[in-house]
């Protein structure tokens, strides 16, 4: 037999479908003819419930029947439905369940017959109230441990942090070295620059006071240079306010302003004759 020969045998009947499985890592296109499969092995419970009071709750609360009336004809037969799925595959854990469906049975028979008055003559207790008290005991219990359920867990919601410290190892600090020191102070000096706090005062200055600054630096001279009237020396205000005297004083014709020639040197010059 060829190698081309041997290599189709290797290939599978089937081989443009998709494998419905793969065994030890190859490719199974049809299950085994002789391939056992429980009858419960793909059966799927969407309901689970932790005992008979459970389901029962479950068939009320789902059909927003009132607990303190219910009709035990709906229930009970919706009930059953379910302990008769139970008794075809676990008659152990139905036995339970037919407990509490023969107690329906048995209540819904008292409802039936005509009530009866006890001793003292007073209406029978309702026969369904035994069971209206086991149900909401067994409803505040159950939300208890719900709400006691969603509480963080140790384990399932956070883990417990354990931080060993011994108290005989040396913690080493790191060394600091002058670059480092340096640059340290230069930040301080930075920062408290920027906080420093400037003074303001405010100082009164007369114009007419200066403007007699002026006549008396100008009396007895011919010509006085424009720069030299100012004291450079006091501050913006000062200059100002002198420089506002200078023009008052020539708005009234007490001083001339001259220049020989454009870009020249600026003198001023007192306008009449000193007494």
């Amino acid at each position: 037999m060829s190698e081309q020969e041997l290599d189709e045998n290797r290939l599978p009947e089937v081989v443009d479908h998709v494998a419905v499985a793969r065994l030890y890592g190859e490719p199974l296109f049809a299950l085994p003819q002789d391939l056992y499969i429980p009858p419960d092995a793909l059966e799927v419970f969407l309901e689970t419930f932790e005992g008979p009071l459970d389901l029962l709750l479950y068939l009320i609360r789902k059909q927003n029947f009132n607990i303190l009336d219910i009709p035990l004809a709906d229930v009970t037969r919706q009930y059953l439905t379910y302990v008769d799925q139970i008794r075809k595959h676990n008659l152990e854990l139905a036995s339970e369940y037919l407990l509490m469906a023969a107690m329906l049975i048995e209540i819904k028979s008292r409802m039936l017959l005509p009530p009866k008055k006890t001793d003292n003559g007073e209406e029978a207790e309702d026969p369904r109230a035994e069971l209206v008290r086991r149900l909401i005991e067994y409803e505040r219990i159950k939300l208890a441990a719900a709400k006691l359920n969603n509480q963080p867990l140790l384990g399932r919601d956070f883990l417990r942090v354990q931080v060993h410290n011994d108290p005989t190892e040396r913690v080493r600090h790191p060394d600091v070295s002058l670059v480092d020191l340096r640059e340290a102070w230069a930040d301080i000096l930075k920062r408290a620059r920027l906080h420093t706090h400037h003074t303001i005062t405010r100082e009164e200055l007369s114009v007419r006071e200066y403007m007699g600054n002026v006549l008396r630096l100008l009396q007895g001279k011919r010509f006085v240079e424009f720069e030299d009237l100012f004291d450079v020396t006091r501050g913006p205000q000062v200059l100002v306010v002198t420089f506002i005297a200078m023009l008052e004083l020539a708005r009234e014709r007490l001083l001339e302003v001259t220049q020989a020639e454009a870009f020249a040197p600026i003198y001023v010059r007192l306008a009449y004759t000193p007494a």
